[in-house]
């Protein structure tokens, strides 16, 4: 069985050659760190409809009456959005499983933002559009982290979908194993201090849900809408000062075991963190040692301190 997550990927990303003009845009992190840790779903809807390699270019057409519509920039009276809108229908049902996608920026396809937009006349206009395929996407599965490849050069942005995506796959898991009452407390209990950490009013919107939780007879109902719950607060990037607040809370929890000077120390890292001086791998690295030090319960099974594989080293950078 694979463990890993799966994650769908536009094609072009990985490396393969099926840009309408038979070219790739390899994504280096996507395909040579991410990848180690992650199983990809490659797609190329523009071919998976049906259009060869090379083809000409597709553009987003907004019509007088504001409808998208995809249509060939050399020919922009051929419409394919009904063949892609079928391509969607059909594809999509079968993506219950991923936990994130990676789509491809700009194209009239696949880009999640700023898509350029044209007038029926063939005139540029602008950069409001989201491709067809990850707007039906979006739509299907508003849970599910999306991010697009230029994004990901954003540390912030990069760890954020990363994050996410570990957080479906285990929810996913758990769904897979069976549910129960007391798997799904377990796991909103590890995951408090991350929510913590993306947004407050987030986290305690959240928690008289969670503890409404013996109410609900039909368990599935329950998952979806804690699913929701999660990943729209994980969604919201986690800011340094919720950062340094969640780790002034940990440091809590040791201030009867450290010495003047190490509390002193572990402030002083936190506070330099916050100024912006030093990566949160620093405060992270001290609080793991004294929690090896000196075992607590609640810390060591919170999900905070390691939300994906540590070999992907997301936390290096000073962000």
């Amino acid at each position: 069985m694979n463990m890993q997550p799966f994650i769908g990927i536009s094609g072009c990303l990985t490396g393969s050659a099926v840009r309408f003009d038979g070219g790739h845009k390899r994504a280096a992190f996507v395909m040579d760190r991410l990848g180690r840790w992650v199983s990809f779903r490659p797609i190329c809807p523009e071919m998976a409809m049906g259009l060869p390699v090379p083809r000409p270019a597709l553009r987003l057409v907004q019509t007088t009456a504001g409808d998208i519509h995809m249509r060939f920039s050399h020919a922009p009276h051929e419409d394919v959005t009904g063949k892609m809108a079928d391509f969607c229908e059909g594809y999509l049902s079968g993506l219950g499983e991923l936990s994130g996608f990676i789509v491809c920026a700009k194209s009239p396809s696949c880009g999640m933002e700023r898509v350029r937009l044209y007038d029926e006349k063939g005139n540029p206009g602008r950069k409001e559009g989201v491709g067809v395929f990850t707007a039906a996407l979006m739509e299907k599965y508003p849970w599910l982290p999306v991010e697009e490849d230029g994004r990901l050069h954003d540390p912030v942005l990069r760890e954020n979908f990363v994050e996410r995506v570990f957080a479906l796959h285990e929810l996913n898991t758990l769904r897979k194993n069976g549910l129960t009452r007391r798997v799904m407390l377990d796991f909103h209990s590890r995951y408090k201090l991350q929510l913590l950490a993306h947004h407050q009013a987030g986290y305690r919107e959240i928690g008289p849900f969670v503890a409404s939780l013996h109410e609900w007879e039909d368990l599935e109902a329950f998952f979806d809408l804690y699913r929701d719950k999660l990943m729209a607060i994980l969604k919201k990037p986690a800011l340094r000062k919720n950062h340094t607040n969640v780790l002034m809370h940990i440091q809590g929890y040791f201030r009867k075991q450290l010495t003047t000077r190490q509390r002193g120390e572990l402030r002083e890292t936190i506070l330099n963190y916050h100024a912006g001086l030093l990566p949160i791998l620093a405060p992270m690295t001290l609080l793991k040692h004294y929690l090896a030090e000196y075992p607590d319960g609640y810390l060591s099974m919170q999900n905070y301190f390691d939300p994906y594989p540590p070999g992907l080293a997301l936390r290096l950078a000073v962000n």
